[in-house]
């Protein structure tokens, strides 16, 4: 689990804190040399994963978006819930080859190699207010790519929420000048 004695987040201390004691480090995945931040353990916690959802809610207020698009694979899980918790609808942004109508897409490097990202064409109604989370932001990489992948398909990106930000990898600074709310940040 991640040290939670010194904690810090855009929801507060208890939210950071919240999210560091349900961490779990993961050495040399998916590669050598790299540290994976596990978050399956706050998903499977109901409570802690209830607060999560009600902590991304109350930051983005309910009414400021339409529809909430989930970044594959575990912003899916955030992004289902959030939705539910709103009455929005919810669009998935997969891996290329994953879709099956015609889509847009964007590639992207990551902290560990290269991926590309895509979404239905017809995904967002024209103006269509789309809240975008995922669970982490490492380089920024990712997020850069979902953020340009709304706006193409016609949506106005009304938010950003992850539920941690790796901040020694800077992605936040790359997505600049949109704005990133990170329940923690390490």
């Amino acid at each position: 689990m991640t040290n939670t004695a010194q904690v810090r987040g855009d929801s507060g201390p208890e939210a950071a804190a919240l999210v560091a004691g349900q961490v779990v480090d993961v050495p040399d995945f998916p590669k050598p040399g790299i540290v994976f931040k596990d978050l399956t353990p706050l998903f499977s916690d109901g409570r802690a994963f209830r607060e999560v959802v009600d902590a991304i809610v109350a930051h983005h207020g309910a009414g400021s978006f339409d529809v909430v698009a989930g970044i594959e694979a575990r912003g899916f899980v955030l992004a289902a819930a959030i939705a539910y918790a709103t009455g929005t609808g919810v669009v998935p942004i997969r891996k290329a080859g994953k879709l099956p109508r015609d889509t847009f897409s964007a590639s992207y490097a990551l902290e560990y190699g290269e991926a590309t990202l895509e979404v239905h064409q017809d995904a967002f109604v024209a103006g269509q207010r789309v809240l975008v989370v995922d669970d982490v932001l490492a380089t920024g990489g990712t997020a850069g790519a979902a953020l340009e992948l709304v706006e193409r398909a016609g949506g106005a990106v009304s938010g950003f929420s992850v539920v941690m930000e790796l901040g020694f990898l800077d992605g936040r600074a790359r997505l600049s000048p949109r704005t990133v709310h990170a329940l923690l940040t390490v």
